[in-house]
């Protein structure tokens, strides 16, 4: 089992539509796959067309176990189940703090998961706290989605320092061009030198693109409404990237 954290200290860098993509295309191939809407917006949750059931919330996800598998759903899709999110989970710090190895809860509640799937794919909240350290321990690959202007690159250079502060390994991390406008000066040019500069760019590039923006209407993951989409095929080619990743 491979855990697959969508992470940004951003919002809006296209951070859930690239979870829900990349988890159903996982799916679609094949792959037992789980989406874990960690991010109190639930907009995973919304793509799916799920709610969260009565009960579920910040408790259940943290006792792990039984708790967590009977609020797991199915999508419309096979092989695709979604832990959908609940509002209170905008408190998870403040519970987290008070557990035993309070970094680690997360890591060790999917480690429970390891024969029911083959990837979990994880929709993280747009913040660096105490729930992103439990993100950064359970993940074994952590995807984070940068438009190539000079904010994206100060944040990823806050996470990077944030990654040695807490002795964590930076390796785990793969930065992709999301949302990128090649009409725009700053975007080539971003894009010319930010892999020289930082490591570990991922060759994909997500567009910005008004089918990823149709996907709150249609709500479906868009290689499944527009399979012939740039878009769809920039999606396809991040799962391509990230599957051989190992």
């Amino acid at each position: 089992m491979k855990v697959i954290a969508l992470y940004s200290m951003k919002g809006g860098v296209g951070k859930t539509a690239s979870a829900v993509n990349v988890a159903y295309l996982a799916a679609r191939e094949g792959s037992r796959s789980l989406l874990v809407d960690l991010d109190p917006q639930g907009s995973s949750s919304f793509y799916f067309r799920v709610r969260p059931p009565g009960g579920h919330g910040t408790k259940t996800l943290l006792k792990g176990g039984k708790k967590i598998s009977k609020n797991i759903r199915e999508t419309d899709f096979e092989n695709l189940d979604i832990l959908p999110a609940d509002m209170s989970y905008r408190n998870l710090d403040i519970i987290l703090d008070s557990a035993q190895k309070r970094e680690r809860v997360l890591q060790k509640n999917l480690s429970a998961f390891k024969d029911a799937y083959d990837y979990i794919f994880l929709d993280c909240p747009p913040n660096i706290t105490l729930v992103s350290e439990n993100i950064f321990h359970a993940a074994d690959i952590i995807l984070v989605p940068f438009i190539p202007t000079t904010l994206s690159w100060l944040t990823y250079d806050k996470l990077l320092a944030f990654f040695r502060e807490i002795e964590m390994k930076r390796r785990k991390l793969f930065p992709f061009f999301s949302m990128v406008e090649k009409r725009k000066k700053l975007h080539r040019e971003m894009i010319e030198i930010l892999p020289a500069e930082k490591k570990r760019f991922l060759k994909a590039m997500i567009p910005y693109s008004s089918d990823v923006e149709r996907m709150g209407l249609e709500r479906a993951p868009l290689p499944a409404t527009h399979p012939a989409s740039p878009a769809s095929r920039a999606f396809e080619e991040l799962w391509q990237e990230v599957k051989a990743l190992g």
